[in-house]
C-alpha cells in the first residue's frame, strides 16, 4: 500500500482512556509476571495505533501546512497529548508499582523500567492545561515558519529553497541570500520573539509545577535520557571547545586562504572547495534511480528495503510553498512503513538527505522487527543511524556528483567537523536561555552572539542585517520544537565519523558492524552500543582529540583530489 493511502482515523481521547484503563486493570489484578508481561504487550499495541494515528496527521500537516482538514486535527492533538500522557503516565506508575515488578523484569529489558522511571519525573495532571498551550505554539510557530516566504532578486520563496543559494559559487549571490534571510526575519522579528518568550515562559511554568528548578532536567527528561546527563553533555562541549574548535579553526583559515577570502563570512561557511560547488548532476527521478543502484551494491537487504520504500512513495522530497522546511523521517508503526520528508533545493544536501533520512527509515525497518516500541532510545543513538550511513555511501558519491565528486567527500568531511562546534552553539543557547529564563530577546541575542565567537570564531556575521544581532538561532526549527535535541547530532556525529573511519580501513566490515549497531539499539545503552562496535564514545576523555586528527589525515589526503 502506498503511503498516501493509508487511511487515517483520529484517535479519540475517550476510545484511549476506556482502552488503557482496560490495561491498568489488568496490571492491577495480575497474579505473575506473565500477567504483567501480557498487559504491557496489550499496551503497546495501543500505543503503535495512536502513534500512527499523530504520525498521519503531522505528516499531513507538514506536507501541506494550509490544509484545513489536518490544521484541525493538529489542534485536535495539540489538545489531547497531554490527556494521552496522563493514560500512559498512569499505565506505567501500574508497572512500576506491581509486586511482580522484579519477575517482570526477566521477561522484560529493565531499561523499560528505566524508561518508566524517567517519564514519570514529566508529568501530573496540574500541568495539562500548559502542556496543551505548549503544543500550540509550537504547531503556531511550525507553520509560521512553512508560510513564511524570503524575497530574492525578485521571487518568493520559502527558506528551504533559498538556503540553497548559500551555496551558490558566486560569493555575491551568496551574500545577498544571507541579507534576504536576514531582512525577512528582521520583519517578522517581533513574532518570532513573541513565540519564543511564551514558549520558555510555559516550560518554565511546567517545569517548576514538575519540582525542577528550571526546564532544563525537564526537558533532559523528555529526551528520555538514561544514559548520560547534563554534566556529561557540559564536560563534552568543554572538549569540544578546547579539543576540536581549534582543529577547525585552522581548517577554517587555511579554506579562507585558498578561496582568497580575508575572512569567512557566514554566507562562506558552507563554502570549503575552489572553482565549482560540488551539487547533483542529475535530476530528482535520477536521483532515486542511482540511490536504489547504490543500495543493491551495499547490500542486498538495504536494496530491497529502498524497494519497498519506493513503491509505497515513501518520499516527498520538492520544496513548495506551504510545506514543513525541515526534513525528517518518521513511522506508521501500525503499517511498519517509515516516510521520509525533505526540501531538495539543488544543493548537496540533496544527496546528504537520500543517505541521512533513509539512514533513519532502515534503522526503523530493523527495529520492527529487533526492538519494543517503549524500549528507550535516546536520539543521539538515532541520529548515529543517519550520520553514519551519510559516510557509509562516501564510495558511490561519483554517481551522484560526477566530476565533483572528491569535492563533495572533502566538503562533508569538513562540515561534520564543523557541525559539531555549531550544535553545542545550540544546546549551550538553549541551556542559557532555560536557566535564565527572563532574559529580553535582545539579551538573548547578545548571549547567541557569545557563543558564536566561542565556538566559531572564524565566522563573522558583520553587515549582514538582522543576523549581524545575533538572530540566527531563529531559524533553527529545534530550538522551538525540540528542545535539548540538538546535542544529539553532536553526539552521533562523533560516532559517524568513527564509522567513516571503519569503513576507509574495511568497508564491509564497518558495515555488518552498523547493522549490528541497529539490530542492538534500544536493548542496551547508548555507550554499550559505542564500545561494542569498536568505536571511542563521545563522552571518553581525549575522544574529539583523536577524531580529529585521524580526518585530518583523511581531509588531506581529499585536498589532493580537488
Amino acid at each position: 500500500m502506498k503511503v498516501s493511502e493509508f487511511p487515517y482515523e483520529r484517535y479519540t481521547v475517550e476510545r484511549a482512556e476506556k482502552e488503557i484503563n482496560a490495561v491498568i486493570e489488568k496490571i492491577k489484578n495480575a497474579s505473575s509476571a506473565l500477567d504483567l508481561k501480557s498487559a504491557r504487550d496489550e499496551f503497546n499495541k495501543i500505543s503503535e495505533e495512536i502513534e500512527t494515528s499523530e504520525a498521519l496527521a503531522n505528516c499531513r500537516f507538514t506536507l501541506n501546512t494550509a490544509d484545513v482538514f489536518y490544521n484541525a486535527e493538529m489542534d485536535y492533538y495539540d489538545e489531547s497529548s497531554p490527556l494521552f500522557a496522563k493514560f500512559s503516565n498512569e499505565y506505567e506508575k501500574a508497572m512500576l508499582e506491581s509486586p511482580f515488578r522484579k519477575d517482570a523484569e526477566k521477561l522484560i529489558n529493565p531499561r523499560v523500567f528505566k524508561g518508566f522511571e524517567i517519564s514519570q519525573k514529566t508529568f501530573s495532571e496540574e500541568v495539562i492545561a500548559d502542556m496543551q498551550k505548549e503544543n500550540a505554539l509550537v504547531t503556531k510557530y511550525s507553520k509560521f515558519m512553512g508560510d513564511l516566504l524570503f524575497e530574492f532578486e525578485g521571487e518568493k520563496m520559502p527558506l528551504s529553497v533559498l538556503r540553497g543559494r548559500l551555496e551558490d559559487d558566486d560569493r555575491e549571490t551568496r551574500r545577498k541570500a544571507a541579507e534576504a534571510i536576514g531582512i525577512t526575519l528582521s520583519e517578522n522579528s517581533e513574532e518570532l520573539d513573541m513565540i519564543f518568550d511564551d514558549l520558555v515562559k510555559v516550560r518554565t511554568k511546567i517545569a517548576r509545577k514538575l519540582g525542577f528548578d528550571n526546564f532544563v532536567e525537564l526537558g533532559y527528561c523528555r529526551m528520555n535520557r538514561i544514559d548520560y546527563n547534563k554534566d556529561m553533555v557540559s564536560r563534552f562541549r568543554k572538549s569540544v571547545e578546547t579539543d576540536l574548535v581549534p582543529v577547525v579553526d585552522k581548517i577554517k583559515e587555511s579554506i579562507a586562504k585558498r578561496l582568497g577570502f580575508e575572512k569567512i563570512m557566514f554566507y562562506d561557511s558552507a563554502v570549503c572547495v575552489t572553482g565549482e560547488m560540488p551539487r547533483p548532476v542529475i535530476d530528482k527521478d535520477e536521483i532515486f534511480r542511482r540511490a536504489q543502484k547504490m543500495y543493491d551494491s551495499m547490500n542486498s537487504a538495504i536494496g530491497e528495503f529502498m524497494s519497498r520504500m519506493l513503491s509505497a512513495e515513501a518520499f516527498d522530497v520538492e520544496a513548495r510553498e506551504n510545506k514543513w522546511g525541515g526534513g525528517y523521517c518518521t513511522t506508521f508503526p501500525k503499517y511498519k512503513q517509515p516516510f521520509i520528508l525533505a526540501n531538495f533545493n539543488g544543493s548537496s544536501a540533496d544527496i546528504d538527505t537520500i543517505t541521512h533520512e533513509f539512514g533513519h527509515a532502515l534503522a526503523a525497518d530493523f527495529m520492527f522487527g529487533f526492538s519494543q516500541p517503549d524500549h528507550p532510545v535516546g536520539m543521539e543513538t538515532h541520529e548515529c543511524h543517519s550520520m553514519s550511513m551519510e559516510f557509509l555511501c562516501h564510495g558511490y558519491m561519483d554517481d551522484f556528483f560526477g566530476k565533483t565528486a572528491s569535492k563533495y567527500r572533502y566538503k562533508h568531511l569538513v562540515d561534520a567537523l564543523s557541525f559539531i562546534p555549531y550544535g553545542v552553539i545550540v544546546d549551550e543557547f538553549q541551556h542559557i536561555v532555560y536557566e535564565n529564563p527572563d532574559l529580553t530577546p535582545a539579551e538573548r541575542n547578545a548571549e547567541y552572539l557569545k557563543l558564536e565567537k566561542k565556538y566559531r570564531p572564524y565566522i563573522s556575521f558583520d553587515g549582514i542585517p538582522y543576523l549581524e544581532k545575533g538572530t540566527r538561532w531563529q531559524y533553527q526549527m529545534h530550538i522551538y520544537e525540540s528542545p535539548f535535541y540538538y546535542i544529539d547530532y553532536c553526539l552521533a556525529q562523533c560516532v559517524a565519523l568513527g564509522f567513516f573511519m571503519l569503513s576507509k580501513k574495511d568497508f564491509e566490515s564497518a558495515l555488518e558492524k552498523y547493522i549490528d549497531f541497529m539490530k542492538s539499539t534500544g536493548n542496551i545503552s547508548f555507550e554499550e552500543l559505542v564500545k561494542n562496535t569498536g568505536l571511542v564514545s563521545p563522552f571518553e576523555e581525549g575522544a574529539l582529540g583523536r577524531i580529529s586528527d585521524s580526518c585530518l589525515e583523511f581531509l588531506a589526503e581529499y585536498e589532493k583530489e580537488i
